[in-house]
């Protein structure tokens, strides 16, 4: 698949992941045969969805196992669901493992959710701006005005269009670059480590990350997974290109058999009761219990950091539809009053 397809290629929400991996758990945990269990998933499904349950079906049918058979999905499915569905298999605890990924997945949907709901006020004020602005643009066309109000050398249906392009254009670099951040490409990693530096911004994404980073490796941990590949799915899975990045030199340092503790040291830039409990943990025996009482702490932080995101997201908004009203209020009163002035003054 070229670089191209894959940035555009469909893959699984949160939402329809979550009640999945809930439904797959639970005919797991009651011995439903895995064709079954996946046949009945397939039928179910709709739309991306439908079309590859169907092929992990068929391939299940042919043969193949589970894991072989999510393979042939490409990267529709998460790279942690798909790995700790191997190891789940191996173990003979897939139920329990779902279930896991359930909740992970279910936090996440969780946050996203609520970013939206508080920022959606904002989004709607600025909607109604930029409508206002294109209603101005029509009118003056529909009145015969013949005069360009803003200034923008936007009159009439022609202008109008104009604008909405502009609008249409802008509106899909932003969708670009989300869809950029969320799969990885490698072109937004330097925008991601120099947002991290962002006072206020950067720790709040720090937190959410780390966050991410402790329950991932409480699920990968807890699962006899080879401990160097928990630690780079845990790390992936933040997907934050600082921590991301980090991943060769915390492998390297566990090869040479470093304990984890020292491995996150070596890389730096993780805060002393991160790698406390990491300490601790490897101490007493009792990593995974540690990670996933630290993971339940972040999540509280998280929360908070969402708060502080959200907030200034909502104040960015709100700051750009008031520099929106100033400009064009200007330019109104400058083509509108000015201008008419300018021209009876003598040449």
């Amino acid at each position: 698949m070229t670089l191209l397809a894959a940035f555009f290629a469909p893959r699984i929400g949160l939402k329809p992941l979550v009640d999945l991996c809930r439904r797959l758990s639970t005919a797991t945990g009651a011995g439903i045969d895995t064709r079954t269990v996946w046949t009945r998933e397939a039928d179910r499904a709709v739309g991306p969805l439908r079309r590859r349950l169907l092929s992990v079906s068929r391939a299940i049918h042919a043969g193949n196992t589970l894991p072989e058979a999510l393979a042939e999905t490409g990267d529709y499915f998460p790279p942690l669901f798909r790995e700790l569905i191997d190891v789940g298999e191996q173990s003979g605890n897939l139920d329990r493992i779902l279930a896991q990924l359930a909740s992970h997945y279910e936090s996440r949907l969780s946050t996203r959710r609520t970013f939206l709901t508080a920022i959606s006020p904002a989004l709607i004020q600025l909607t109604l701006a930029l409508g206002v602005i294109a209603l101005g643009i029509w009118l003056t066309g529909v009145l015969n005005l013949k005069t360009d109000i803003y200034g923008l050398g936007l009159v009439g249906t022609s202008g109008l269009f104009k604008y909405v392009t502009f609008l249409a254009a802008v509106g899909a670099v932003v969708w670009i670059l989300l869809r950029a951040v969320n799969r990885g490409v490698f072109w937004v990693k330097p925008v991601q480590r120099l947002v991290l530096r962002v006072p206020v911004v950067g720790k709040a994404l720090e937190t959410i990350a780390l966050s991410r980073l402790a329950w991932s490796m409480h699920l990968t941990m807890n699962t006899g997974m080879d401990l160097r590949r928990a630690m780079k799915l845990s790390l992936r899975s933040t997907q934050n290109a600082h921590y991301i990045g980090q991943i060769p030199a915390i492998d390297a340092e566990i090869e040479r058999g470093t304990s984890i503790h020292e491995a996150f040291c070596t890389a730096g830039g993780y805060p002393t009761d991160f790698l406390d409990t990491l300490a601790v943990g490897e101490e007493s025996g009792q990593v995974v219990e540690s990670m996933g009482r630290l993971a339940k702490q972040y999540q509280e932080r998280a929360r908070a950091a969402l708060v502080v995101l959200t907030t200034v997201a909502a104040w960015l908004v709100w700051a750009a539809i008031a520099a929106m009203i100033i400009v064009m209020v200007l330019r109104v009163f400058v083509q509108a009053y000015l201008g008419p002035i300018k021209e009876l003054l003598p040449k």
